[in-house]
């Protein structure tokens, strides 16, 4: 539940960031800014996907 917080968290503050920037017309900024919570949020995500792996590998999937 602590992962979802967060990234609904990084997934706001992204998008109020990328609507700032967006309409201040600093639009490849917001670009960068879309792409860096990306990112964050992928990295968060991969320990998380290989301790599922490791589930899935005790059970022969």
């Amino acid at each position: 539940m602590e992962l979802v917080i967060k990234i609904a968290l990084i997934g706001i503050v992204v998008a109020v960031l990328g609507q700032i920037l967006s309409r201040s017309g600093r639009d490849e900024y917001a670009m960068l800014t879309v792409l860096a919570g990306i990112v964050a949020v992928v990295l968060m995500i991969l320990p998380e996907l290989d301790e599922l792996k490791d589930i899935f590998s005790v059970f022969d999937l």
